[in-house]
């Protein structure tokens, strides 16, 4: 049996340094006792008067019944257990004493000198053979020699297992530095390795810590805000929880690999402790803050340090003593790490603060490896935008560089052609009105026709290079509908064209140039009325909420291939044999000047739709 809380026996945590030869008091631990099992009362009086004269303390037994009584109710570090019990064989009793009592030593006490049977003693775990009767001095130097040689196979055995933890601490901040040293770290990979360190703290095979937590100050730095934390959540659920582990052996590589969605997500309770944590990084008397400032490791016991201690973080935490460890790099500090013996209650030492701060180091490498690795990600994209940027520029000013050629050859074809096709126009329909021969007025009729029609191709040619800036005033939405609506008349009744218009109520207002607005509506209604020669349907409708206007204009015409949806709007593009396909180009600059979006697109029905958006703009002085 090991009492962990025994000062001077070692204990798992601090073996005990040995000298030769060790003074009575020094060969049992605080509480440990010595049984002596024996049916004759007179002989256990005189041995137990003896051995508490020289401080070794003592009680005993008569039976194998009273034997297995004060092993349940006593800390018993040896047993002198005489052979021969009324109940039972005492050497049938080793072999169970030893497997529930591992760390028990047991000298035989037997009145028969017989070798065969000492031997048999030896074989099912005796450390000694004594016969009576019984010299004092030999008693004494046996039970001497066998405390001794317990308290080094003890002290031997908890050497090993700090060997072994300090091996797989070595080993799991090796494995994280070539983790973070192969390549960088993504916010998914970060968040596994900050769970692996808390694991690592609170592991049996690591720090033994009960519970961990994490805070990490956000993006701006102004708030330390609890992130994910390990270990069980009350101390009710701690005993099930440490059982579990042990019964399963789930060691520490096992956990690791546990990791994603279910080691950190399950403990719920402890959870949301972490995520209540969070402190105002201006709030410089806080102790979290402070230890964060001054890079320096702070210890609270039992609610008492040289700095106030805020009543809300014992309260959140449940605990009164813990160590807060800072997180920080060259550059900026990152956060802090919590622990504390929740469970066991156990003292933290400077040593152990000193292994915990090792972690805290991987901790503060991997994070701040993170920050590096999304600085550089951000930077990239912002490399990747700026030279979009540029590509795009270049092409708007190759483009511009194009329109303006066009303008100047458009403007001067206006001038030069504008004047005599009017000319010619006119005359055509004074001489229609003086004749009377219908041979005459035949051709005439086709002079006014194709006239008219390179007035129109004139008109959009001048719409295109004269780039008047808009005067927009506030007008409601619904009057230049229909007015834009209402040209087309005849044309719809014409080629058998159903019209729907959808205008809920209210009418929005808009500030917009009257004529350009309407001039946009009237070149998206007669694409859409050319599209439709043998008939079909035109629906218009508009839309509103606080932030913007939606028009959308809709037909049943026989759409745009990939390739002409996609240059629909460029100049002179056209799909029809006559025109100038100057129309969209048009609607797209006024669009534009009017801050609003134009989008086209196929319906899968059959036939074309036009959005138009175009957000609020409220007057000031309203």
């Amino acid at each position: 049996m090991i009492l962990e809380s025994d000062t001077s026996m070692p204990n798992p945590e601090q073996p005990v340094p040995f000298s030769s030869p060790v003074s009575p008091g020094k060969l049992l631990g605080n509480g440990e006792v010595i049984l002596i099992v024996d049916d004759y009362p007179q002989l256990v009086a005189l041995l137990q008067e003896f051995l508490q004269e020289q401080g070794l303390p003592t009680i005993t037994a008569a039976s194998a019944w009273e034997l297995q009584q004060a092993m349940q109710s006593h800390a018993v570090a040896l047993t002198i257990l005489d052979i021969g019990l009324p109940d039972r064989n005492g050497i049938d009793l080793l072999p169970e004493l030893k497997t529930n009592y591992p760390d028990l030593a047991v000298i035989m006490l037997t009145a028969v000198t017989d070798l065969h049977t000492a031997l048999e003693c030896m074989r099912e775990g005796a450390d000694d053979y004594l016969t009576k009767p019984v010299q004092f001095t030999e008693l004494f130097a046996t039970v001497r020699r066998v405390l001794e040689k317990r308290r080094l196979t003890i002290n031997n055995r908890l050497y090993q297992l700090q060997i072994e933890r300090a091996n797989f601490r070595i080993s799991l901040l090796h494995e994280l530095a070539l983790k973070m040293n192969s390549a960088y770290l993504s916010m998914v990979e970060l968040d596994e390795i900050l769970q692996a360190i808390l694991i690592g703290i609170t592991a049996d095979e690591g720090l033994r810590f009960n519970r961990a937590f994490l805070a990490l100050f956000n993006k701006s730095g102004d708030t330390l805000a609890g992130t994910i934390a390990i270990g069980p959540g009350c101390r009710d659920e701690a005993g099930r929880i440490w059982r579990e582990m042990e019964e399963k052996d789930l060691r520490i590589n096992v956990l690791i690999d546990k990791i994603k969605g279910s080691c950190v997500n399950r403990d719920t309770e402890v959870n949301a402790i972490a995520r209540a944590l969070r402190v105002s990084a201006s709030d410089s008397e806080h102790i979290l803050i402070r230890a964060v400032r001054s890079r320096q490791s702070i210890l609270v016991t039992e609610g008492k340090n040289d700095y106030p201690v805020p009543p809300e973080l014992i309260r959140l935490l449940g605990e009164d003593t813990f160590v807060i460890v800072p997180l920080y790099s060259p550059s900026r500090s990152l956060g802090v790490i919590i622990a504390d013996h929740y469970v066991t209650r156990k003292p933290i030492t400077e040593d152990l603060i000193k292994d915990l701060e090792s972690f805290a180091t991987q901790a503060c490498l991997a994070i701040e490896h993170c920050h590096m690795y999304m600085e550089m990600e951000e930077k990239i994209k912002q490399l990747q935008d700026m030279t979009y940027e540029l590509e795009k520029n270049k092409d708007l000013l190759v483009e511009a560089e194009r329109f303006s050629a066009l303008g100047h050859m458009a403007a001067q074809l206006v001038h030069s052609i504008r004047n005599p096709i009017t000319s010619i126009g006119g005359t055509a329909r004074l001489l229609a009105r003086k004749t009377d021969k219908p041979e005459r007025l035949k051709f005439l009729n086709v002079i006014i026709s194709e006239t008219g029609r390179i007035e129109t191709t004139l008109e959009e040619l001048f719409s295109f290079v004269n780039e008047e800036l808009p005067v927009r005033e506030r007008y409601p939405l619904y009057p230049l509908i229909r007015k834009s609506l209402v040209m087309f008349y005849n044309t719809l009744q014409k080629h058998h064209i159903v019209q729907e218009l959808l205008l809920p109520e209210p009418d929005p207002t808009l500030r917009v140039d009257q004529h350009q607005f309407r001039q946009m509506l009237v070149h998206l209604i007669r694409n859409a009325v050319e599209a439709m020669p043998e008939g079909g349907r035109l629906s218009i409708e508009a839309g509103h909420d606080d932030s913007q206007v939606t028009i959308s204009i809709r037909d049943t015409g026989i759409g745009f291939s990939d390739l002409a949806l996609s240059r629909a709007t460029d100049p002179f593009f056209t799909t029809k044999s006559f025109g100038t396909g100057m129309g969209l180009t048009v609607v797209k600059r006024i669009v534009k000047d009017h801050n609003g979006t134009l989008r086209l697109r196929n319906r899968p029905q059959g036939g074309t739709e036009v959005l138009l958006r175009f957000q609020k703009e409220y007057d000031p002085q309203e």
